[in-house]
């Protein structure tokens, strides 16, 4: 359950700190005193979208922060220890929104997603606003209230995932069949220019070596005879060098100079000798060979032959042979993958209909258990001749669904003999706000979450209606923690616990503060919502027998 609220420079909240209890609490306070906020600023906990200019004026930033006492909820405790964030029969959730723009939010002080707050706040609480009749409008929301009832949420996200596998796999199977002639031309094409490719089965590196080797074919006779010349000069010089060495002699000449000079030629004659026999090699391994010169260029010519005709430079060849196979390869698996999905299709539509036929009977079950029990709160609710129906109807078109094989609508009568039409065709403002209240009562009861929030679910109510709308939130907070603002002073008697929300201001800011109630302080509120201004001795009186009954 929700145990501590804490908000600072939220709106016209400067600081505030709020403990809670189990039971009902009741939230009042004039008109515009801020009683919504703090539900909003809860929200933003449990993964709302913030809004920069909700930061109080003249603050950097907006911080609010959620206790929940989550030992009692099970689910909360596997969630949390399934992502390394268990703290505790303890469950923080902190969000800090600034005037920047930047929001961040934390789950037991570690940095989190808004998807994972939302996630972790659907488990911990459950929020009815005010506009809970609109959206009670809207076939969606029908069908999630009705799956949440029947207890069926597990099974409806797995019709929905085989329906949307199922697209999936159709919408791919659409492509690949519709554009059958396309791929056929493209894969002639293809096989005659890889049929191509694969008969000069060109080899990685060879484009490099064939150049080499062109160049010095076609030049074999004027490489041999300069390498012919530098031999001759090699050997004359290396005959000079040693002549060279004999004419300075040891016996003849000494010295350091003479003796430097004497290893230097004798390294260049050395030297030169081994240029002479490389030059040898170079001389011995080129041949004129007209032959090969031919075969040489022919093959040149088919690679650049074929690299113009792709479009691409001659050493991009091989990798666009490549590319043109794996194509070629993909296109003729296609007439595979056909038959492939088509055999997935089958398996994922078989197993649809039966997820969905199961879907289907717990719906129906749920919603006529559903109609009961709405119908006889209605009854308390002076809306006895009102008939309710849970409309399920067969969807024309057999294939996967994701929202299963029937539509669902919430239909209504509102007077005996009239067919049930659509909420929203039928019932008037206040008659939605009670038949939404009725539904989201029962819904609720059967839900798991262990606290619930109804933001003045109980506008356009007042009378004896009034007081069994409070019995009846009072009756469902003992199964779970209800928190409930209102503006009506027999729910506000129902509360087990009072918090009165109040503004103030002054020439430089406003401010709202919330603060609990004692007996007496609450007989003065409960009085002031029914006498309005003036308050009497006998609104008092009132007053203190609505709490007292």
């Amino acid at each position: 359950m929700l145990s501590h609220i804490s908000i600072t420079n939220y709106t016209i909240v400067s600081s505030l700190e709020m403990e809670f209890a189990r039971g009902m609490t009741v939230i009042t306070g004039e008109t515009g005193a801020g009683k919504s906020i703090m539900l909003d600023a809860l929200g933003l906990c449990l993964g709302d979208r913030a809004d920069p200019k909700t930061v109080r004026h003249g603050c950097d930033r907006a911080d609010i922060t959620a206790t929940f006492d989550i030992s009692d909820i099970p689910a909360a405790g596997a969630w949390l220890q399934g992502r390394d964030l268990s703290g505790g029969d303890e469950c923080i959730l902190r969000r800090v929104v600034t005037t920047e723009g930047r929001s961040r939010a934390y789950i037991n002080g570690s940095t989190s997603t808004l998807q994972d707050c939302a996630e972790l706040g659907s488990i911990l609480i459950d929020i009815h606003s005010q506009h809970a009749h609109q959206s009670l409008l809207r076939k969606a929301v029908q069908r999630e209230m009705l799956d949440v009832y029947a207890g069926q949420q597990k099974l409806a996200s797995s019709v929905e995932q085989l329906a949307s596998d199922w697209l999936r796999a159709q919408r791919e199977l659409e492509l690949l069949t519709g554009s059958q002639d396309e791929h056929t031309a493209r894969a002639q094409l293809l096989a005659y220019q890889v049929e191509e490719l694969n008969e000069l089965a060109l080899q990685e590196g060879e484009l490099v070596a064939m150049e080499q080797e062109q160049k010095l074919l076609a030049n074999a006779e004027e490489i041999l005879s300069s390498a012919h010349s530098a031999l001759e000069l090699c050997e004359q010089q290396e005959i000079g060098t040693r002549q060279a060495l004999n004419f300075l002699d040891e016996d003849t000449h000494s010295g350091p100079a003479i003796e430097g000079a004497r290893e230097l030629l004798d390294s260049a004659a050395i030297q030169l000798n081994e240029a002479h026999s490389e030059i040898q090699r170079h001389i011995d391994s080129v041949e004129v060979n007209p032959e090969r010169l031919s075969e040489v260029q022919r093959r040149l010519e088919a690679f650049y032959d074929v690299a113009r005709k792709h479009r691409v430079m001659p050493e991009q060849v091989i990798a666009t042979h490549r590319r043109l196979q794996e194509e070629l390869t993909g296109l003729e698996g296609s007439s595979e993958r056909v038959e492939e999905l088509r055999t997935e299709m089958g398996d994922l539509a078989a197993h649809y209909h039966k997820a969905a036929k199961k879907l289907g009977k717990q719906r129906e079950k749920a919603g006529k258990q559903l109609v009961t029990a709405a119908q006889e709160i209605l009854g308390t609710l002076a809306m006895a001749q009102c008939t309710l129906e849970v409309s399920l109807t067969p969807r024309e078109d057999s294939s996967p669904h994701p929202h299963g094989s029937e539509d669902i609508e919430f239909l209504i009568s509102t007077n005996p003999g009239a067919a049930p039409q659509p909420l929203g065709k039928i019932a008037s403002g206040g008659e939605l706000s009670r038949i939404s209240l009725a539904i989201q009562v029962v819904t609720a009861s059967e839900g798991t979450v262990p606290s619930m929030v109804f933001d003045e679910v109980d506008v356009g109510i007042g009378g004896a209606v009034a007081e069994v709308v409070g019995k009846l939130l009072r009756d469902l907070a003992g199964q779970a923690q209800v928190l409930c603002v209102t503006h009506l002073a027999q729910v506000a008697a129902q509360g087990h616990q009072h918090l009165q929300v109040s503004k103030t201001a002054d020439k430089k800011s406003v401010q709202t503060d919330l603060k609990s109630l004692d007996d007496s302080s609450r007989v003065d509120e409960i009085a002031r919502m029914l006498g309005g201004v003036k308050i009497t001795k006998q609104t008092l009186a009132h007053a203190r027998e609505m709490l007292e009954s």
